[in-house]
């Protein structure tokens, strides 16, 4: 099944990848099978990464660097170096993408180069905990601030922040069905939205710069332990969470080989720097000790700065989250799609809309997954148990660069990144995954307890093949009555669970 501009069938002949890249055949493109075709262009990608790095934790709690370095200084470098360090890794992840040009960006490289068990665990943390939880947050940020000015001298009702939240979801989980261009102008407009906020607080921090306020800015107070400095990169980094999203939808990314560097090299900068300069600015009105004091910082900045104008900062901030949201539904539902392609997730999930031509069914289940979570009573929590494990995952990612240099050295590679970057990316990421296990060995338990329930399920739905035939025709029915509900269809397979 195939449509002019949605959908196509690549067709496995030797150097035939739609692109008229003469006998360039990625891992990936060169098999029959039902795909998601490119419609992303430079700027949506730019968009995409953009817009799912900056969420609402630059306006509300920059704080989380601070706190663990002591002191104005010593939080900048931080942030300078967090931003560099994110660069190396997205570099190393467009050899990866150009290469391995599957949805699902480090599951998918995970599967190529270690096999379905060590891609399983990934998708496994990925998929149940650490995406929905974040989107649960994110959209409950967003409706905390929409809510604000109803209820200023007290924090909104939660159920009625839950129900907004829910509306969020729903209303966003319809346009990433509906188009994925509606999905990418979203994408594309809010990102604006958030980049303006941004730019207003560092032009008031220039203005005050200007007028010599610039008492805060020293090295007074700084940390000089090992893991508290390996704290605050944590916090750093988990700022720039998300510059790895674009790699999740690089099939729909128009001339991947050429814009996927690109993308990644001009987000990654122009984050880098934004994040710098807006921390930069709070330093110029607000003391180390208000920032960490402050529940919002953006927020008690405005209220300083800009008088009778300062509730545009709320605003902004809830169309930063609302922009955040629609970023992780979109990647993250690419996620849920080449898990199930790889035959790892349930069958229905690899199947697209025969009318809109979208991966309506991995949306669907993206956006219930994160509705579920916002009734749970500490969702914060869950993310903190695992968030190690995310940063050991993107590791062993990297780790995929010169491993499959050596395994399979005769893989095409568009880009080819020098091997001392994965290197230093790892020695990287296993600092600042070890130094939060010393830290705080408790949650560490709790989140190895949560990536080894994988494992019962990995040997009970996929490792067994041979399930009760009653099992499998009761999972084959339960898939074509999805499939009439939700008019959906794809490359027939074995049903998979």
């Amino acid at each position: 099944m195939s449509k002019s501009g949605s959908i196509k069938s690549i067709k496995s002949s030797p150097g035939e990848d739609g692109e008229a890249k003469g006998n360039y055949d990625p891992v990936g493109a060169g098999n029959d099978e039902i795909k998601l075709e490119a419609k992303m262009s430079l700027l949506n990608g730019v968009t995409v990464i953009v817009g799912s790095i900056i969420g609402s934790g630059i306006f509300v709690s920059p704080s989380g660097v601070l706190k663990f370095t002591g002191s104005a200084n010593s939080s900048l470098l931080v942030w300078t170096i967090s931003g560099i360090f994110s660069m190396v890794g997205a570099y190393c992840y467009a050899e990866l993408g150009c290469m391995i040009r599957k949805s699902g960006a480090d599951y998918a490289y995970i599967m190529e180069t270690f096999g379905p068990f060590m891609a399983f665990i990934r998708l496994w943390i990925e998929c149940m905990i650490v995406r929905p939880c974040s989107q649960a947050i994110v959209a409950l940020t967003f409706s905390v601030y929409v809510l604000k000015p109803v209820f200023p001298e007290c924090e909104p009702p939660q159920d009625a922040a839950r129900l907004l939240a829910v509306c969020c979801i729903c209303i966003l989980a319809f346009v990433n069905c509906w188009d994925v261009k509606w999905a990418t102008r979203v994408q594309d407009v809010f990102t604006y939205a958030k980049l303006l906020a941004l730019f207003i607080i560092i032009g008031a921090g220039a203005y005050q710069l200007a007028q010599n306020q610039t008492q805060h800015f020293n090295f007074e107070n700084s940390e000089t332990s090992v893991s508290q400095i390996a704290l605050s990169f944590y916090s750093g980094l988990f700022a720039y969470n998300g510059w790895n999203y674009l790699n999740f939808i690089i099939e729909e990314l128009k001339d991947p080989v050429r814009n996927l560097p690109r993308a990644i090299g001009i987000s990654c900068a122009l984050v880098t720097v934004v994040y710098v300069l807006t921390n930069v600015a709070f330093f110029t009105t607000l003391s180390p000790q208000e920032i960490l004091d402050s529940e919002a910082v953006a927020v008690t900045f405005a209220n300083r700065l800009f008088g009778p104008m300062a509730w545009t900062i709320p605003v902004f901030v809830a169309l930063s989250t609302f922009g955040a949201v629609n970023g992780i539904l979109l990647t993250s539902s690419r996620l849920f799609y080449a898990g199930a392609c790889e035959g790892q997730m349930p069958e229905i999930l690899t199947m697209i809309q025969t009318s809109r031509m979208t991966p309506t069914p991995a949306v669907i289940c993206m956006a219930l997954l994160s509705m579920i979570y916002l009734y749970s009573s500490n969702i914060v929590l869950l993310i903190n148990y695992v968030g190690f494990a995310t940063w050991l995952s993107i590791g062993v990612s990297v780790l995929c660069v010169p491993w499959l240099r050596w395994a399979q050295p005769n893989l095409p590679r568009p880009i080819k990144v020098n091997l001392i970057f994965p290197f230093v990316y790892i020695l990287a990421t296993l600092f600042v995954t070890v130094g939060p296990m010393i830290a705080d060995p408790v949650a560490t338990g709790y989140g190895c307890l949560m990536i080894f329930s994988s494992v019962p399920v990995y040997v009970a739905f996929i490792a067994w093949k041979n399930k009760p035939k009653i099992f499998q025709k009761a999972v084959v029915n339960f898939t074509k009555f999805l499939q009439k509900i939700i008019l959906v269809v794809g490359k027939p397979k074995p049903a998979t669970v």
